[in-house]
């Protein structure tokens, strides 16, 4: 008997590669201070922003950064509020002090030439993970960006405003995307704010589900390798996390509206 099967059925689709490249999304038009200033105001929707921790930096083709001023809330940034420094924490543009545990962010820029964002902040469910011990797991297809692509440092080295607090986080990033910090929170290090801002939401959901499930039954099923490699790169299309980050904006001016 003839084989009446769709020949195009997800059991046949191959495997090994990303089955679908999504184009044609509504990515945004915005300058990189206001993309900044953006994310600066989503995480703090998404709850990154209950204290004063927590940076956002990005790479100038300059070579200097775009920041915020300490003691200003995630919550209160706008593109007017954004700051620009040399890579040694001197202010070039814009009114303020700098966060010095931006020096931390430095060593990461240094270390990795592909890296044009980096996004440091304690959220609840990260922060809470980090008080485990244990390494974020990826037992959910919301987690698999983070497959093989969230590195963790076991031990907490201190306060970051030195040097060596630097070279440790950033040696524990190694070539990964994210950074896992114990006893403390998480570092997205990517080559765009919409990527490093896609992460840093990502990975606090991903915190808070592994914290649920094991509190509800002790242990984890983890995704299987191979399906987590073709989903961590599928979701991590350029268009669909740009696409992802103009989403969180439009939902956050609908808010702040």
């Amino acid at each position: 008997m003839k084989d009446e099967r769709v020949k195009d059925s997800p059991e046949e689709t191959p495997r090994g590669g990303t089955p679908h490249q999504v184009e044609g999304l509504d990515h945004g038009n915005w300058s990189d201070a206001e993309k900044l200033a953006l994310s600066c105001r989503i995480l703090a929707k998404e709850g990154h922003s209950e204290t004063l921790a927590g940076q956002v930096t990005v790479r100038q083709g300059d070579g200097s950064f775009l920041t915020t001023p300490l003691a200003y809330g995630f919550g209160e940034i706008r593109p007017a509020s954004v700051m620009r420094i040399d890579d040694s924490l001197r202010v070039l543009e814009g009114r303020g002090v700098p966060n010095p545990a931006v020096r931390f962010h430095l060593w990461v820029y240094r270390r990795r030439p592909d890296v044009n964002c980096v996004i440091h902040t304690h959220p609840p469910y990260v922060s809470a993970l980090s008080m485990t011990g244990e390494p974020l797991q990826v037992a959910h297809m919301d987690a698999t960006p983070f497959f093989e692509d969230c590195a963790f440092l076991r031990e907490w080295p201190g306060l970051p405003i030195a040097d060596v607090e630097g070279e440790i986080i950033s040696a524990a990033l190694g070539g990964k995307r994210c950074v896992l910090l114990a006893n403390h929170g998480f570092l997205a290090a990517t080559s765009s704010v919409e990527e490093s801002l896609y992460l840093s939401v990502l990975i606090e959901r991903a915190a808070r589900n592994q914290l649920i499930a094991q509190g509800a039954y002790g242990r984890l099923k983890r995704v299987d390798p191979a399906l987590a490699r073709e989903s961590h790169d599928f979701l991590l299309q350029p268009s669909i996390v740009k696409a992802s980050f103009a989403m969180f904006a439009r939902q956050l001016e609908a808010k702040e509206a």
